[in-house]
């Protein structure tokens, strides 16, 4: 092994999502919600002419009533014709309702479906993703992102932009019927609704911000709880629910304060939009009493103006809250593209190469340095060259820090190291493709990974191929069997989330069973019986004893009894090997591995790891 470091080539580091978006100042974002909304051209027709004939509608009823008033109602009018003109709004409510059960169904539809799209992807690329950029960046915010970011696309989809469009419909229709019917009082009321418009406009705004950090104050509520909650032992262990309570107390008293500052906000913003709606419409009318009165337009058309300047004031009033939806959604479309076009650093090779078959599960470090992308100035493993023949079993033992597990992140390829070379079977990893070199490995982690999902689907994932009589056989070689049939409905108990139902021993030895099912010439051990009681930990230890005879195993463990039997012990410190050989050689020259041992192990210890 090379005593001279390699030089330290930074890694690139991925992009880091901002846990909170900036304020979207345009609707940019929304461009890629368009391109999937794109991909369903008969239902975006059928719902924009559904929604085109829906506005048309709600314009046309006040001019049936045109109709009711002068020729219903007019003089010399009979039952006859007040019916007639009746059936005729009867008939445009029809068409509207009609309508709008058309532009609801398919404007929902498309938002369902487009959401379901968006999800579809980012989580496909998300599964691209090397496992480093979830440790930089925060699952519980990615989830987030793939739940309230794509609601806030579903409303956007399914709502807004409906609203939006019908509401630009109906206003520009009524303006220009407005202004067919009365030039002058139509002027008018756009000098209303302009002057309704620019106060929204600023303060929509204003209520934006604020509203986003009413949200940030909710989250801190919600995140404060489950803090509190799931350390509840904790907390009373140490008699601070006096304090827990105050600094929820505190939290919750901020949330109210914004919530306050929101809502006067918008108490000011309705106190004007009612004044200047109604009140341009009282000015209208009062013109058009004085238009009656002259002689000069009739009944029935100030009935419709006054009907078309409510309809046109409500419909630009909308506008701005729509457009804060909008803006809204685009923060949110411009936050899941950023996951969408996340490029994963672990990509195939454009030509891979082929790993020899059989695999003989030949596994060898070449002078390699790697730096972690957060911690670009410690090497967890410095100018390392290690080579683990076929069938061998090497223990890897250290301290904390020593860069044990980092061997293993970068043996299933999850990062690729800054200098250096890994082998395996003879073949550079980078060369090959990660799928196939992962398909090479198994992994028993430190504590047994469970899903939310029955017995049999958690010991198939190390072959979802598997026949029942293999994930039994398997059970029975990870000492699994007995439990597993003790369980209420057999391999198709539900484990609950992470296992939950299952003890520490078995969730340990299913993780095994699985490792046993995928079959492959490495068998990667990292601390798997370290979280275990004793007869946990002999049941485990038994099951990878019979797992390790006929595989190349790498066994990272801190208990130096589990690894007294290992054909090589290699012991690192700061990222480098300072010792090699077996556990009698090692204890005899007195280095670092026998002061760890000394820590551990006393005369009668030794004689219960012997007499087990």
């Amino acid at each position: 092994m090379s005593s001279e470091p390699a030089a330290a080539v930074p890694a690139p580091q991925p992009e880091k999502p901002n846990s909170e978006p900036p304020p979207a100042r345009d609707l940019g974002p929304l461009r890629m919600v368009w391109r999937e909304v794109a991909k369903y051209p008969r239902q975006l027709i059928i719902a924009l002419l559904a929604l085109t004939v829906t506005a048309t509608a709600t314009l046309a009823i006040p001019a049936g009533f045109k109709l009711v008033i002068d020729r219903g109602f007019g003089v010399g009018g009979d039952i006859e014709s007040i019916a007639r003109w009746f059936r005729y709004l009867l008939l445009i409510v029809t068409v509207l309702g009609l309508g709008t059960a058309v532009r609801f169904y398919f404007v929902s539809w498309l938002g369902e479906r487009v959401i379901a799209d968006i999800r579809l992807k980012v989580q496909d690329n998300l599964l691209r993703l090397s496992p480093g950029f979830f440790e930089e960046n925060s699952p519980n915010e990615i989830s987030s992102r793939m739940t309230s970011d794509t609601a806030l696309i579903e409303q956007v989809v399914g709502t807004a932009v409906s609203m939006a469009l019908r509401n630009l419909i109906m206003g520009v229709g009524g303006v220009a019927i407005l202004f067919s019917l009365a030039p002058k009082l139509t002027a008018g009321l756009l000098l209303g609704i302009v002057m309704i418009m620019v106060p929204l406009m600023i303060f929509a705004r204003r209520i934006r911000t604020i509203s986003r950090t009413s949200q940030d104050r909710v989250a801190d509520i919600g995140a404060m709880v489950s803090e509190t909650l799931g350390a509840m032992k904790v907390v009373q262990a140490f008699n601070q629910e006096a304090r827990e309570g105050r600094r929820f107390a505190d939290s919750v008293e901020l949330s109210f304060a914004t919530a306050k500052r929101r809502i006067r906000l918008r108490a000011v913003i309705s106190g004007l939009a009612i004044t200047a709606i109604f009140g341009a419409i009282v000015l209208l009318i009062w013109q058009g009493a004085i238009g009656v009165a002259e002689g000069t337009i009739t009944t029935g058309t100030i009935a419709q103006i006054v009907f078309v300047s409510v309809i046109v004031a409500g419909a630009f009033g909308s506008l701005s809250e729509v457009y804060g939806d909008l803006l809204r959604g685009a923060g949110a479309a411009g936050r899941l593209a950023e996951l969408l076009n996340e490029k994963p650093l672990i990509a195939m090779p454009e030509r891979p190469l082929a790993l020899p078959s059989p695999g003989r599960g030949k596994l060898a470090f070449e002078g390699v340095t790697f730096r972690y992308p957060t911690r670009l100035e410690v090497a967890a493993l410095d100018s390392f060259s290690l080579t683990v023949e076929p069938g061998e079993t090497v223990a890897i033992v250290g301290p904390s820090g020593a860069g044990k597990s980092t061997l293993f992140q970068l043996a299933e390829r999850f990062y690729d190291p800054q200098a250096g070379t890994i082998k395996f079977d003879g073949v550079p990893i980078t060369a090959v493709d990660p799928a196939e070199l992962r398909r090479r490995m198994a992994l028993v982690p430190q504590e047994g990974v469970l899903f939310a999902a029955s017995a049999r689907d958690n010991l198939r994932y190390g072959d979802w191929a598997a026949s029942d009589e293999a994930i039994w056989e398997a059970a029975r070689a990870a000492n699994a069997e007995t439990f597993l049939r003790e369980l209420p409905d057999g391999l198709d108990t539900y484990l609950g989330e992470s296992g939950a139902r299952l003890s520490g021993g078995q969730r340990q030895r299913i993780a095994i069973a699985r490792a046993v099912l995928r079959d492959a010439p490495v068998l990667l051990l990292d601390e798997a019986t370290s979280a275990l009681d004793a007869e946990s930990e002999r049941l485990v230890q038994d099951a990878l004893d019979r797992l390790m005879q006929t595989r190349t195993t790498l066994v990272i463990a801190h208990r130096l009894a589990t690894v007294r039997n290992a054909d090589r012990i290699v012991v690192m410190e700061k990222g480098r090997i300072v010792e090699t050989g077996t556990h009698d050689q090692l204890v005899k020259d007195g280095g670092l591995y026998a002061r760890l041992a000394s820590l551990q192990f006393d005369e009668r210890a030794y004689a219960a790891v012997e007499g087990k």
